[in-house]
């Protein structure tokens, strides 16, 4: 049996234009909504599967204010049993902070009788491009860690589980075995997340989230500020106007290999 904890963060939906905000230091997502990043939504996945195929729960944690709720039902909905809200502004706390409150839960639960042995987080927050949390964790509770795999599975070992964790490296394909407990980051590709069905959220609605506070100050994201990158260029040549474009068309088409000459 594993416990896996799936950690996840309320970020806004790049799916669109992508607007920073006055200072710099967010993305805005006023006109743009909100979601967790395809990274978590793959973890979350993954931290699913785990628990299924050993037996085990997934719990899913988030820091974050109430409206961080919603991530935390949608990842209930799709197979996670149990959640936990660290109550914080998330634009306050740096990557050094977030690790902190995490490894906190983490210990908490385990003097509670539900340790957990498996940490999953998606390879890097959306809306800032922090990479830090998951290799801040690992040092914060002196465990292994696994950057930026595709696929994770749990096998037993002669001294005990052990997370086999796969993806592509600068070499090629790779894979890691480590010993549990163990931190592990997420990269999207590896799993096809699943959505949630009409009763999945109906029984999510339903599920206790325990709410803490944080157990220090934050020291913040020391982040000067973020960029946008400039729009790529784009070409638009103009065939003609009318019929006298007809030529053009069948020109450009021939070059495509649309049409055979």
């Amino acid at each position: 049996m594993t416990s896996v904890l799936v950690c996840i963060k309320r970020v806004v939906d790049s799916s669109g234009e992508v607007v920073l905000t006055d200072d710099g230091q967010a993305v805005d997502g006023r006109y743009a909504g909100f979601t967790m990043s395809n990274h978590e939504e793959c973890a979350v996945e993954l931290a699913v599967q785990v628990a299924a195929a050993t037996g085990g729960r997934a719990s899913v944690l988030t820091l974050g204010d109430a409206d961080a709720t919603e991530q935390l039902r949608s990842a209930l909905a799709v197979g996670c049993t149990a959640a936990t809200r660290i109550e914080a502004d998330p634009s306050r706390f740096g990557p050094a902070d977030v690790a902190r409150e995490i490894a906190a839960v983490v210990r908490d639960h385990a003097d509670a009788g539900e340790a957990h042995e498996l940490v999953l987080l998606g390879n890097d927050a959306a809306d800032s491009g922090d990479f830090q949390v998951g290799i801040r964790l690992a040092y914060e509770l002196g465990w292994p860690v696994v950057n930026g795999v595709a696929t994770v599975r749990v096998e037993d070992a002669p001294d005990g589980q052990s997370v086999v964790a796969s993806g592509d490296g600068p070499d090629g394909h790779e894979t890691y075995r480590v010993p549990l407990p163990a931190v592990v980051t997420v990269l999207e590709g590896g799993v096809e997340p699943r959505y949630p069905t009409v009763p999945g959220r109906m029984k999510a609605k339903k599920v206790h989230i325990e709410e803490r506070t944080p157990t220090a100050e934050p020291a913040g994201p020391k982040r000067v500020r973020l960029l946008l990158p400039p729009p790529a260029p784009s070409n638009v040549q103009v065939l003609g106007k009318g019929p006298e474009a007809a030529p053009a068309v069948v020109d450009l088409l021939e070059r495509l290999g649309v049409l055979a000459r």
